[in-house]
């Protein structure tokens, strides 16, 4: 019996360290209220009229109050040649149904949580990448959103990076519900730089050259990251040596 608390004991500090730790995070809004919530642009999108080129950028930021303990929302912000405003492409509970594409901010905070820029494409490549996407959202399987295990806005994400050969980025290990493949136990990593076994986005692993390894229980992942010296902790997200620079295209 003393074994088998132990166990308990350590397990549970080892899924809950990470999220308590963000407690002290000025990026959770905890107890506010959401209508009172900043969401003007952090600054991190090119203005149409200084940028003519085809822009494709992917963003993460802090879920809104307990959430954001464990989780990042994750979204996707187009703009084709020459065009004078972003689409954003997103998932979100209260949307029905929940995937929406409509004119927005990109880089638009959210609510209060400042957006972090995994993803910067332009010119030639960006405008191809915005063709494969429009014509992969219809093709999007899921008219239902879950905060756990998905699918939600995470799983949106993953799949359309999954599904759009032009694009290529890692998702951070805090999306929670990116590893969600609906009926399917194996796939191609988000970024395409390797495969992953998940069940119901509940239990799973993953391999790859960008992500690196990843254990998923429950959800909350940890992983390592040779090519880049890091490690990844449920909660904290990734833990690097510096900070990585948005992926360039």
């Amino acid at each position: 019996m003393k074994r088998i608390l132990l166990f308990f004991i350590a397990t549970s500090a080892l899924l809950l360290s990470g999220p308590l730790l963000m407690l002290g995070s000025d990026e959770l809004r905890m107890g506010q209220s959401w209508r009172e919530a900043d969401r003007s642009s952090a600054a991190l999108a090119p203005r149409p009229s200084h940028e003519s080129r085809a822009v494709v950028q992917v963003y993460a930021a802090r879920a809104f109050s307990w959430r954001g303990i464990f989780a990042v929302h994750t979204w996707v912000a187009t703009k084709p040649a020459n065009a004078d405003r972003y689409t954003v492409h997103q998932v979100a509970g209260w949307n029905r149904p929940p995937l929406t594409s409509r004119t927005d901010i990109p880089d638009r905070r959210w609510v209060g949580a400042t957006p972090q820029l995994l993803l910067d494409m332009r010119g030639p490549h960006a405008e191809q990448a915005i063709t494969q996407i429009d014509a992969a959202l219809a093709d999007y399987p899921y008219d239902a959103y879950r905060i756990w295990r998905g699918p939600n806005s995470n799983t949106f994400v993953a799949w359309l990076v999954r599904h759009v050969p032009a694009l290529n980025v890692e998702l951070p290990p805090t999306a929670i519900g990116k590893d969600y493949l609906g009926d399917a136990l194996f796939s191609q990593a988000p970024s395409g730089t390797g495969y992953q076994f998940s069940l119901f986005g509940a239990l799973g692993v993953l391999a790859a050259w960008d992500e690196g390894m990843e254990i998923n229980l429950f959800g909350l992942v940890w992983g390592i990251d040779p090519a880049d010296l890091a490690i990844k902790w449920p909660g904290l997200g990734r833990i690097a040596c510096h900070d990585p620079e948005p992926d360039a295209r």
